[in-house]
């Protein structure tokens, strides 16, 4: 009897035995798609093909990877519209939520100016324009130009969903096509949502049911990109894959230097700057990283900030402790505006660059001119073509060659991934330092052992949920066998 029952026991413990959580934790599933994403593109690279007419690995992993940054992308402007209508429903739980509201802005500006210090710093001493063996033959003028008028103009939307179509002619005669593009204008998808949401709060009961609804959206949408997001790891190899077979080394060759100060720019922004403002608010650094990393690493590799977003706002909810009410706020906010990637640093450093490339001496003023635009414009990169256009604003501000951001187009997929990294990192990182300045960041979730899934407390709540219906289920069944029993009792009586 005795053997019987621990042999039952040992079959109970074999089925139940668990994988190893290093096995199944995200962060893992993205790094296994990193390696296996450089070596599927250095085998499709050997293989031949162009830019033009790739070989079918190539191809493969474009479509794969394209789709999936597709996916990230789709939800977009549904999700940003309940997020800030949503967001800014629940300030009105917070009692200083203006005063948050501010500080968060305050401290967009101090990170973005701290980050193009940096790229000003190494552009002034490394000299990456001097460096280069482009010729001016290589130039090219960028599709999207950026100004000032221009960012004004389209903060006012031209419809309610902040769509646009263009559409472009081939061919002649009877061989004539169309081909309509949509795209959407986050910034203007903000504004927007922001005065509907401010409008809601005003209208005050009559608006329940609006906000009620919205919020149900909004669940509903971010329940569908957590399924997407825990496709990352297959992502991330296509992604990668991609990026090695289509550019390899080739492209950093003459622009080496540039490329180079660039990483160097971003890695003092993570591993100093972010670590030293972590730890200059009384936090742990290494409880920040853990907590953030599996969105830093997503933001590498998709190159969306925007479709990183909610697992932007679950790592600071869940893992960094930031009250649901305010991270439902700054996140989106930040995930528009809050780019010390590819608005500050990136800008600052190219425009040296192509000064410098120029033979054209900038003057005090004009540096001067480089921290504004990178501390106040960076929202113009919102739902445009991200650094492409920041650059252009710069560039145009100063007066310096657009023509100067072809010289860099070949590279930006390949640097985008790490400004991309750094965006995400401080939209994660603002919201914690404002959130424990104002004394309402949960301490206990911050320095709390991570489990390395950002979506464990799903699967526990869908468990809770789950035993919570069967236990309902048991109790209604008690009651109707108690009914039945009272039911039955006067006819045996």
């Amino acid at each position: 009897m005795t053997s019987t029952t621990d042999s039952s026991e040992t079959s109970v413990k074999t089925r139940t035995r668990k994988t190893p959580r290093w096995l199944t934790s995200f962060g893992v599933q993205i790094i296994a798609g990193l390696v296996a994403g450089v070596i599927v593109g250095l085998i499709a690279r050997a293989m031949g093909g162009t830019l033009l007419d790739p070989n079918w690995l190539t191809a493969t992993v474009t479509t794969i990877g394209n789709s999936y940054v597709s996916l990230l992308t789709a939800a977009v402007v549904p999700l940003v519209f309940t997020a800030i209508v949503s967001s800014i429903a629940n300030l009105r739980r917070v009692s200083n939520a203006a005063k948050l509201a501010i500080q968060t802005l305050i401290w967009f500006a101090i990170t973005a100016f701290i980050a193009v210090l940096i790229g000003i710093a190494l552009g002034l001493i490394v000299q990456p324009g001097a460096h280069t063996g482009v010729s001016k033959s290589a130039e090219a003028l960028p599709s999207h130009v950026g100004s000032w008028w221009a960012f004004l103009v389209g903060l006012i939307p031209s419809n309610v969903f902040g769509l646009a179509a263009n559409s472009q002619v081939s061919g002649t005669g009877a061989t004539t096509a169309v081909t309509t593009a949509v795209s959407f204008n986050v910034l203007q998808v903000l504004v927007i949502s922001a005065a509907i949401g401010i409008a809601a709060l005003v209208v005050g009961k009559k608006a329940e049911p609006f906000l009620n609804l919205t919020s149900s959206v909004l669940a509903i949408i971010q329940k569908v990109l957590w399924w997407i997001i825990r496709l990352a790891p297959i992502g991330t190899l296509a992604l990668i894959a991609k990026a090695v077979a289509t550019y390899g080394w080739d492209a950093l060759g003459s622009l080496g230097v540039f490329v180079i100060c660039i990483y160097v720019g971003l890695v003092i922004i993570l591993f100093v700057v972010y670590p030293i403002i972590v730890r200059a608010n009384g936090l742990s650094i290494k409880q920040y990283y853990s907590g953030a990393w599996p969105a830093i690493q997503l933001g590498f590799v998709s190159r969306s900030s925007m479709g990183t977003m909610p697992l932007t706002e679950r790592v600071t909810e869940r893992n960094l402790g930031v009250p649901r009410e305010y991270a439902a706020f700054a996140v989106p906010l930040g995930a528009t505006t809050k780019m010390d990637g590819c608005a500050a640093l990136y800008p600052a450093l190219a425009s040296i660059f192509v000064a410098q490339f120029y033979g054209i001496h900038l003057t005090f003023g004009q540096f001067l001119l480089i921290v504004v635009v990178a501390v106040i414009g960076s929202a113009a990169t919102a739902g445009t073509t991200g650094a492409t256009v920041m650059l252009t604003l710069t560039l145009s501000t100063l007066g310096l060659p657009l023509a100067g951001v072809g010289l860099l187009l070949a590279i930006d997929p390949i640097i985008d991934m790490g400004r991309t990294a750094i965006n995400v990192a401080g939209q994660a990182l603002v919201p914690t330092i404002v959130a424990k300045r104002n004394g309402i960041l949960d301490l206990g979730l911050y320095n709390a052992k991570r489990s390395g899934d950002p979506f464990k407390d799903d699967d526990a709540k869908t468990d809770d949920a789950k035993d919570d219906d069967a236990k309902d289920d048991d109790a209604k069944t008690d009651d109707k066998v108690d009914v039945a029993d009272r039911t039955l009792e006067p006819a045996n009586a």
